[in-house]
C-alpha cells in the first residue's frame, strides 16, 4: 500500500475541470485509491463523470438524506456526482460544529459506505500544556467513532499550522502520532490509517512523508497549483505505508 494525499482546496476559486482532466492524465492508474480531492461543492457540480487515477470527495455534507436544510450538501446530492468520499471534523467546520454532531456525521455516512476522512487536532494553547494534555484532547475527538471502520482516514492537523506556511516540526509530528497511538493501544482501540495535515507543501512533503507514523497528508492551498500537488503525489508514490 502506498501512502495517501488528499487535497482540500478549501473555498478558493478554480477552474476545476481543466484541472481535473490534465490531472487525471498525469497520474498512473495505481495510484487511484490513494489519491483524493476535495473542490468547493459548486465546483463538484460541473463533474459529470468519475475519473480514472484519482477519486472525488466532498469538504462537508449534512447527515441527512435530502430535506429542508437550506444551504446544506445531502446525501443524495453526493450520490449523484458519484461522491464516495467526505471530509469531517475539520477545525474550520468545528468553529460551528460541535463533537457530537461530528461523530453523528460519521456514523452517517458509514451507514451509506463513504470513504470519511475524519479531522483531529488541537491548538497552540492546549499543545502547550503538554503532551499529557494533547493526547487527552486527541483521543476525545475520536470518542464514538469506530477506528475499525475499513474506509476511515485519521487527519492529524494541528490547528495552529493550518494555513499559517508553519508546518509542525517532523519531530512533533512523529512524537504526537507515536503518543496518540500508545493512548489508543492502552485503551484497547484499533489503530487507524493517520494522515498529516497542517502546511503541507513541496518544500516539507518528503519529510512528512519519511516518517514512519504518517500514512499520507492532507494538502490544503498549496493543491491550487496544480504542478505542486503533482510534486507532492508524485513524492508519495515512492513511499510505502510502514
Amino acid at each position: 500500500m502506498l501512502k495517501y494525499v488528499l487535497a482540500n482546496f478549501k473555498s478558493y476559486a478554480i477552474d476545476l475541470l481543466p484541472y481535473l482532466e490534465r490531472l487525471d492524465s498525469s497520474l498512473d492508474a495505481k495510484l487511484a485509491p490513494y489519491v483524493v480531492l476535495l473542490p468547493p461543492i459548486l465546483e463538484l457540480g460541473q463533474v459529470q463523470h468519475a475519473y480514472a487515477h484519482f477519486s472525488l470527495g466532498a469538504q462537508n455534507a449534512y447527515p441527512a438524506l435530502e430535506g429542508a436544510f437550506s444551504g446544506e450538501v445531502t446525501l443524495q446530492a453526493l450520490q449523484k456526482r458519484q461522491i464516495k468520499s467526505v471530509l469531517i471534523g475539520h477545525s474550520e467546520r468545528r468553529l460551528l460544529e460541535s463533537d457530537s454532531f461530528c461523530t453523528e456525521k460519521f456514523h452517517f455516512f458509514k451507514s451509506h459506505h463513504f470513504q470519511i476522512i475524519f479531522c483531529i487536532g488541537e491548538s497552540l494553547e492546549l499543545r502547550e500544556q503538554g503532551e499529557k494534555a494533547l493526547v487527552a484532547h486527541l483521543l476525545k475527538q475520536l470518542e464514538g467513532i469506530d477506528l475499525d471502520y475499513p474506509k476511515l482516514i485519521v487527519a492529524y492537523e494541528p490547528i495552529w499550522a493550518i494555513g499559517t506556511g508553519v508546518s509542525a516540526q517532523s519531530s512533533d509530528i512523529a512524537n504526537t502520532l507515536c503518543a496518540l497511538k500508545a493512548g489508543l493501544r492502552q485503551a484497547g482501540r484499533t489503530i487507524p490509517l493517520m494522515v498529516y495535515g497542517g502546511s503541507v507543501q513541496t518544500s516539507n512533503a518528503t519529510e512528512i512523508l519519511d516518517l514512519a507514523e504518517v500514512d499520507g497528508v492532507l494538502v490544503g492551498k498549496a493543491c491550487l497549483d496544480l504542478d505542486s500537488l503533482l510534486e507532492i503525489i508524485r513524492i508519495s508514490a515512492c513511499k510505502e505505508l510502514a
